[in-house]
């Protein structure tokens, strides 16, 4: 049976024929799409990143982060293990935990002193026996049924995963070998924090996940990539991708660039200018992984990033915070066993990403123009037609946007669409 015009503008998850070399731009501003996403996505069978192991390094540490926009509190117990559970009292509602870290035995609502141990297991409440023999709880009440909503946790690579559904796979099941090897690559070692910052974005959280997948506008958009020879379309490289294309990895090596005069040609405006550092060691390396790979950036369904450009070794995670603001939070790390000139290299090269970073500086307004330029075109959708129609490993090139359409692919398949 056809489909109506005006059933389909009816109804937000209608998509186009074309699957997923087409997105609808409805799926970035409809409020009703954005509140199934959390029921579908962040509440659904993934695994959602929470914090870095590094965080919580001691027993009865916490730290408070997001899914979604569900808050959530990650602690370590007594017995040295992790757990998360939802930063939400089990009385009324209210936030447990307010700072954003801290260290504590319990962990107690100011709003009536509901107390919590470190697992998220009700302790205490406060007059539960009334005063002076009148009030408090009735005889039934049982703590054990009154605890902080749990949630599963798995840590990999110095990472820790949550996710509230038991249907989920183990983590590297989850990834994939391909994947979970990478992330080994660049995460499996003991790490150090070297700084964070964040960034508010005016735009839907799924704008940046595309932009983190699009490898077709790096050397385009940003031209410090291009003027100084760090990632270009012109270096060997490529896209991997997960089986189920939800997971992607875009590399480059920097050593293999041949410019044969495609970007003068096409009059890119990012390789119009011939520009100098006054500190050309800002562009020096120094030897870490044996196999010519100088710039990769790697996605994990829903909303995480591992970099690792030069020597700049990131994690990015992205937050929603309605329908079309973004806050992304940027933790720029380095080796524990670093040298003092290692640490110094990868903080020097830490200013190429970030919110005001030589290269990223760009990302925090062009998906804004993006949201701006869709909001409310309902029956419009954006193409996606770069490297072919289907989601598939890219060897030799990284003009494609296959990794966005293998975004899309997962996003289909745990909405329903």
């Amino acid at each position: 049976m056809a489909v109506s015009a005006a059933e389909e503008l009816s109804d937000p998850l209608i998509w186009p024929k074309e699957g997923v070399a087409r997105v609808p731009y409805r799926v970035f501003f409809d409020e009703d799409i954005y509140a199934l996403e959390h029921e579908k996505i962040f509440r659904g069978p993934i695994w959602n990143f929470l914090c870095l192991e590094i965080d919580i390094p001691n027993h009865g540490d916490y730290k408070t982060t997001f899914i979604g926009e569900i808050p959530v509190i990650v602690t370590r117990d007594e017995d040295g293990a992790v757990y998360a559970m939802v930063n939400r009292c089990a009385h009324k509602g209210a936030l447990v935990c307010l700072k954003e870290h801290g260290n504590d035995k319990m962990l107690t609502c100011i709003y009536h002193s509901w107390t919590y141990d470190m697992q998220g297991k009700l302790r205490g409440v406060a007059f539960r026996n009334g005063s002076r023999g009148k009030g408090g709880m009735p005889e039934d009440f049982n703590p054990e049924e009154h605890r902080l909503e749990p949630i599963r946790v798995e840590i990999f690579c110095g990472m820790v995963f949550g996710t509230f559904s038991e249907k989920t796979p183990p983590f590297e099941t989850y990834l994939g070998p391909r994947m979970s090897g990478f992330v080994k690559r660049s995460m499996g070692r003991p790490v150090k924090h070297l700084g964070m910052h964040s960034q508010i974005m005016h735009h839907n959280w799924k704008l940046y996940a595309e932009n983190l997948r699009d490898s077709y506008h790096a050397t385009l958009l940003h031209t410090f990539y291009t003027t100084f020879k760090i990632n270009r379309l012109d270096m060997d490289g490529g896209i991997l991708m997960s089986d189920d294309g939800m997971h992607h990895i875009s590399y480059a090596k920097r050593d293999t660039l041949k410019e044969d005069g495609e970007y003068a040609a096409s009059g890119v405006h990012s390789a119009q200018y011939d520009s100098h550092l006054n500190a050309p060691e800002f562009m020096d390396m120094f030897p870490e992984i044996d196999d010519g790979i100088t710039h990769a950036i790697q996605t994990i369904f829903p909303t995480l990033c591992v970099q690792l450009t030069l020597n700049s070794l990131a994690v990015r995670f992205f937050v929603p915070r309605g329908v079309d603001k973004t806050e992304l939070f940027w933790f720029y790390l380095g080796g524990e066993d670093d040298t003092e000139e290692e640490t110094q290299m990868r903080t020097m090269q830490s200013n190429l990403t970030g919110s005001a970073g030589f290269v990223s500086l760009e990302d925090g307004c062009i998906n804004e123009f993006v949201q701006r330029g869709t909001t409310g075109s309902l029956d419009k959708e954006s193409f996606l037609e770069m490297g072919g129609r289907d989601v598939a490993n890219s060897e030799g090139s990284r003009a494609t946007e296959t990794a966005i359409r293998g975004f899309w692919k997962g996003y289909r398949e745990l909405m329903g669409v």
